[in-house]
């Protein structure tokens, strides 16, 4: 499969399993959760491994006397950005993975059923603070790609410098059209890439509505 160099999908073997336990209809809405958390720290833990660096900070004291020198992330302004609703599933797992809390701003965005394009319907970015240098889009699933592109551009005009999308699952036409939206400050981290969507949009064999299976709110 042809996909951009700003698209990167694991290839970690237990990532793998993973996914596939969540693609089946049988795992429960607690192990859906549970899965979409590990998953979102394997994914998180590459993409932020080959984004960040370890600097040397101040010093400090260890409990018993010794000096050390401190170890500081760079850049140091981020910010966690999960799409509602599913992206909430994937908030905790990168909050325990960096070592200092950052700040978390939601995006409100759904597809217009008809035209499946993108209608944002909340932003909540702070207009009157400093802009985080790198935002981490969180978006379980890239469907058509045009959600994951709309907050790319929102988050662009907020002025941020770079920006990282982690992913469950992607389409692969969705993360081509997400990826090329500013391909110089975007890169995309999944755990797999799916060849189809069916006409209303939806990943084939994909694993459902993400959302739906975590709030309990199939057949709404």
């Amino acid at each position: 499969m042809s996909l951009p160099s700003n698209v990167h999908v694991s290839k970690h073997p237990c990532l793998r399993a993973k996914l596939s336990l969540l693609r089946s209809k049988s795992t429960p809405t607690r192990d859906t959760k549970a899965l979409v958390n590990e998953i979102a720290t394997i994914v998180g833990c590459e993409a932020l491994g080959a984004t960040l660096t370890a600097i040397d900070g101040p010093k400090d004291e260890t409990p018993i006397g010794f000096e050390y020198t401190t170890t500081t992330l760079e850049p140091q302004s981020l910010s966690l950005v999960p799409i509602l609703r599913s992206g909430l599933g994937m908030v905790e797992s990168i909050q325990t993975l960096l070592p200092t809390p950052v700040p978390v701003h939601h995006l409100g965005l759904y597809r217009e059923p008809s035209t499946l394009e993108p209608v944002e319907y909340y932003n909540n970015l702070p207009q009157h603070q400093g802009v985080a240098s790198v935002a981490i889009v969180l978006d379980p699933v890239i469907a058509t790609g045009g959600t994951c592109a709309a907050a790319i551009q929102t988050l662009r005009e907020w002025g941020v410098r770079r920006i990282l999308v982690l992913s469950v699952i992607g389409a692969a036409d969705g993360v081509r059209r997400a990826a090329a939206e500013w391909p110089e400050g975007v890169d995309i981290w999944t755990a797999g890439v799916d060849d189809e969507l069916t006409p209303d949009g939806m990943l084939k064999p994909g694993v459902g509505d993400v959302g739906d299976r975590l709030f309990l709110t199939i057949g709404k």
